[in-house]
């Protein structure tokens, strides 16, 4: 049976050098109470000092805000982070840009699995995942700053099993872990269902539990014993040490929207014709270039950003389709901007590790994805820009085992004057930043591993298509109204293979009607 106490005696728990486990997805389950204890103290006392961070997505609101992790980004207080993703605390990020931390950011499907690992002690995590990109040791390892590769630590090493090469993730011991649920009972089972994801909060306490350590887990709500009925039990109270209540402002559902939002944990259903079409732009032309690559009845997944307009794009058009996203829901629309990983209407939220068990396997029939750096190969970065890192999420995972991929990008990046007209496109002012590059800096998604693979690849912006081919990309569509040299090859690093049959991109892509293109999608 679990204690109740204070978050400032759970504070007290938690040791100078201890490896901690921080529960969330984005904007999503922080524990927020716990964090802010932590701080707390070491801003009164200078203790903890030296933690490792372990974490998913890392909370945050994508803001310097004090939410998330961003409440114990400190110098001293952290000495590593470990994570599938640290741009949502941008303070955390910044911690790793500057070389005050080691960062070790691993694919998001591995950390999830891992805490499995983990908590069955087993050494580590075998996979494919990750091969040829930043993670593989024969590149950069894991390890993207000098911090990381002065620390001596190993966070994988490259293996062959039966004359196939795979990858091994290295376990390791769990000290504490902070978590969040909804509500605890007077015995501390934990139930999370008012939550839109489940993250990973059981596993994260198992292998921490099973490691020895400490879990500690914040809710809003304690209820008498009888209260929660079995099925609404997420995580037993035999592995929970220590139950904290904390108040509201401390326990929001998501960063993104006050109060409870009943359509996001599916608990009710809202009339999808609510939800706005998103107003035509060049977003809007993305998402609808790539809603053309759907078919009727296909499992779907949205990255951050971009992509996440694809489902809008498909809701307006009336085209079914199952969307999963990375963080749990499945099926519904999903919610865009800093809100994104929950979904409005899903008809069933799935944790994590399950979700990734399913896309390592090939559940997915396509996915859409973002492309921050593309190069003439075919390489995509979009985890590490300059000295900054934000890490792959569930990017290397999913590029890696899905059958057909597109990249979603903006053709080039800065001030830019777009003008959408009369079934074209009008480049008034171009953005100095190219995004199609001779090299990427960071190999994120790998194209040669594509080709091996026989993998589907498409980049797809406002102005151009690209697909992947054996040698490179080829430009195979451009938009009307713009001129091939002058806003096309004159923006890229390299050129392009151009395709015999170079095709004018829909008009209809350009224009502020519904295209009606469900009927042509079979």
């Amino acid at each position: 049976m679990s204690r109740f106490i204070t978050a400032a005696e759970a504070s007290e728990l938690i040791k100078d050098e201890m490896t901690v486990a921080i529960g969330g997805f984005g904007a999503y389950g922080g524990p927020d109470g716990l964090m802010q204890a932590l701080r707390d103290r070491f801003d009164e006392t200078g203790s903890p000092r030296n933690i490792t961070t372990v974490s998913g997505i890392s909370p945050g609101d994508n803001t310097r805000n004090m939410v998330g992790m961003n409440r114990i980004a400190k110098e001293g207080l952290i000495k590593a982070a470990i994570a599938g993703h640290f741009g949502n605390p941008p303070l955390l990020s910044e911690l790793a840009a500057s070389n005050k931390i080691a960062a070790f950011p691993i694919p998001l499907g591995v950390v999830v699995h891992l805490f499995r690992a983990i908590a069955a002690r087993q050494p580590g995590y075998i996979t494919n995942v990750g091969l040829n990109t930043y993670a593989d040791p024969r590149n950069e390892g894991c390890k993207i700053n000098d911090k990381a590769r002065e620390s001596g630590r190993e966070i994988v090493r490259l293996m062959e099993i039966d004359g196939k090469e795979y990858l091994f993730y290295h376990s390791f011991k769990i000290d504490a872990c902070l978590i969040r649920g909804d509500m605890a009972d007077e015995d501390g089972n934990i139930c999370l269902k008012k939550d839109a994801l489940h993250n990973n909060e059981a596993e994260i306490a198992e292998a921490t539990h099973n490691c020895g350590g400490i879990v500690i887990c914040q809710v809003e709500e304690t209820v008498k014993n009888g209260t929660l009925l079995g099925r609404d039990v997420n995580i037993h109270n035999s592995i929970v040490d220590y139950v904290v209540k904390v108040p509201r402002e401390l326990s929001r559902q998501g960063y993104a929207q006050e109060g409870y939002h009943p359509e996001l944990s599916g608990e009710t259903i809202i009339p999808t014709d609510e939800i706005e079409p998103m107003p035509l732009n060049v977003r809007k032309v993305i998402a609808r270039r790539s809603a053309m690559e759907l078919s009727q009845n296909c499992v779907i997944n949205l990255g951050i950003g971009l992509p996440s307009g694809v489902g809008n794009v498909a809701n307006e058009e009336g085209i079914s389709s199952l969307l999963s996203m990375e963080s749990g829901p499945l099926g519904g629309v999903p919610v865009e901007g800093v809100g994104f990983g929950a979904a409005i209407n899903p008809e069933m939220i799935i944790p994590v590790s399950d979700v990734f068990d399913m896309y390592d396997g090939g559940y997915l029939d396509v996915t859409f994805l973002g492309g921050a750096e593309i190069d003439k190969k075919g390489n995509v970065n979009v985890s590490m820009f300059g000295p900054r890192c934000t890490g792959p999420g569930g990017f290397i995972n999913i590029t890696q085992n899905t059958p057909k991929i597109y990249f979603l990008a903006t053709f080039t990046a800065g001030k830019t004057e777009l003008e959408i007209a009369d079934g074209e496109l009008r480049i008034h002012k171009d953005g100095s930043i190219k995004k199609f590059v001779d090299k990427v800096q960071q190999i994120t998604f790998s194209a040669d591993y594509a080709r091996k693979s026989g993998q589907e690849v498409g980049y797809i912006t406002e102005r151009a298509v690209f697909k992947l081919t054996e040698t490179g990309i080829m430009l195979t569509e451009i938009a009307p109204g713009v001129d091939l040299e002058k806003d096309i090859l004159d923006k890229m690093d390299f050129v392009p293979e151009i395709a015999e049959d170079l095709a004018i991109m829909d008009p209809r892509l350009f224009k502020p009607e519904v295209m009606g293109i469900a009927s042509e999608i079979s």
